[in-house]
């Protein structure tokens, strides 16, 4: 599949792979603003693209972000088929922020996924499972510590 896209300015890099089994593409910030009244960085990488109908661009953090106390606002950005805007990554902070991403950094990575169309029907109950309606943990829990998985 071939993604077309568009760099907005001469500083923007081509989305690539950090290895060749990667899902994701790199995109590197080349622009970083502090929005004071949301308190939070706005990074700008200086690409649009164009998704394909049936498609969306997904915009995840690269693993590196831990290092960095940063976080997505939104925690997956959507990029729609129909947007043809600069790719932007809105990050806020927790706590000391001494290792923030600054620009010409990998800040996010895009995945481009199918999206199935679908219709909703209203009906008047759903078929029964036997989970039924039990959220939030009714499933059981392997976390015993902490950021520590014990299964």
């Amino acid at each position: 599949m071939q993604i077309r896209f568009t760099r907005l300015c001469p500083e923007a890099h081509a989305p690539f792979r950090g290895s060749s089994d990667a899902a994701g593409y790199d995109l590197v910030a080349v622009s970083k603003t502090w929005d004071a009244e949301r308190q939070c960085w706005i990074f700008g990488t200086g690409l649009a693209v164009e998704i394909p109908l049936g498609y969306v661009g997904l915009l995840f953090p690269r693993s590196s972000v831990f290092k960095t106390r940063h976080f997505l606002a939104n925690a997956v950005g959507v990029i729609d088929a129909d947007y043809r805007g600069e790719i932007k990554a809105i990050f806020r902070s927790v706590g000391d922020t001494a290792n923030e991403y600054a620009i010409g950094e990998r800040i996010v990575q895009l995945l481009i996924l199918p999206v199935a169309s679908v219709e909703y029907v209203e009906v008047s109950e759903l078929s029964q499972t036997t989970r039924g309606s039990g959220g939030l943990g009714s499933t059981g829990s392997c976390v015993k510590e902490p950021f520590v998985q014990q299964c």
